[in-house]
């Protein structure tokens, strides 16, 4: 049953969606919610895919690049509508409804956005049932629908409309958000909402509004299960591991040593890159890729961003299971170890 997003929910939705966010900045996570409540009116209908007619065309709509960037170059407010317009220029077919590529912080507001000045539903969903670092890291990609064509529209008015193989996206994607200032508004994955039904993390929106009542577990925002790995101090962090240095993703390698504080007190070492990928207890690989890893602060209870990290801060570390595509074969290969040039 379709339901309204409105001010109250907006307020849940974005609290929910920080829980297990990493590399939210401040200034423009804050920009985001404002955004978000400027545009909002009197509410958005959340639908679930299902509920649409099957050859509705529903678009995915994210925040590509640096959310940094996006606090340093404020967006001109068109930049989600300017991305679907161009996509269904391309497509010469109107988008019905727009759908959440993730929902990390910012990430679970620019769609709100789309919806909202398009006039269409959001669905309760999204691609990827966490989050990764790349556009084609989702369960869109894995059930077979390309990334491509894509539209880009950048603060400065910026619009580039992107066709290539889905397995080229992001190399070709990188250079142009750089060069439109770090960040933009892809509108991307178009697919019938028959196809969406298929493919996407379902009730995932539904369940961060529901996370984001004062009082809920964080549990309540991992719809696949979440379980504490350690807590203890954060005592070395490390630059490049030396591992990944033949691929193209958007930060360094990093090691993050957490001296457990409680338990079998393990020395519990967390590789990096983009965001923890491979924790390993005294050696011994205890969580992994594709499944999310996450430090979170003990005294804020705020995620603990890799770049962030540093000796003295005490965390608990956190499991987040990814969605059961993601441990196929071809999930593992798309988000697992490998796919961050670590090898198994």
């Amino acid at each position: 049953m379709s339901r309204l997003i409105g001010t109250d929910e907006l307020g849940r939705l974005s609290a929910g969606s920080r829980l297990f966010a990493t590399g939210t900045a401040e200034s423009s996570y804050n920009l985001a919610l404002d955004w978000a409540g400027s545009v909002l009116g009197p509410g958005v209908e959340l639908v679930a895919a299902g509920e649409l007619p099957p050859e509705t065309l529903c678009v995915a709509v994210s925040l590509v690049g640096s959310t940094t960037a996006l606090g340093e170059q404020l967006p001109r407010g068109d930049e989600p509508v300017r991305a679907v317009r161009a996509l269904e220029r391309r497509l010469g077919e109107r988008a019905g409804a727009v759908v959440a590529l993730n929902l990390a912080a910012e990430n679970a507001l620019v769609p709100l956005i789309a919806a909202a000045d398009l006039g269409v539903p959001l669905v309760d969903g999204d691609g990827t049932g966490r989050v990764f670092p790349l556009v084609e890291q989702t369960t869109y990609t894995l059930g077979g629908v390309s990334a491509a064509p894509l539209a880009l529209a950048g603060a400065s008015g910026e619009l580039v409309l992107l066709e290539t193989a889905g397995d080229r996206v992001e190399e070709l994607l990188r250079p142009v958000v750089l060069s439109a200032g770090g960040w933009a508004v892809a509108a991307c994955y178009p697919m019938a909402a028959r196809d969406l039904a298929r493919v996407l993390v379902p009730g995932t929106v539904s369940l961060l509004i529901e996370a984001g009542r004062p009082g809920v577990p964080r549990s309540v925002a991992a719809p696949y299960g979440v379980r504490t790995l350690c807590r203890g101090r954060i005592v070395a962090v490390e630059g490049s591991s030396g591992h990944g240095a033949d691929l193209a993703l958007p930060s360094r390698p990093s090691s993050i040593v957490v001296q457990e504080s409680e338990g079998l007190r393990r020395l519990v070492r967390l590789e990096a890159h983009n965001e923890i990928v491979l924790a390993l207890a005294d050696g011994a690989a205890v969580a992994m890729a594709p499944d999310q890893i996450c430090m979170i602060s003990t005294s804020g209870g705020m995620v603990v961003n890799v770049d962030k990290a540093a000796p003295g801060q005490d965390v608990e570390i956190m499991v987040v299971k990814a969605a059961p595509v993601w441990h196929t074969d071809e999930g593992l290969a798309l988000g697992g170890l490998r796919a961050f040039g670590i090898p198994l």
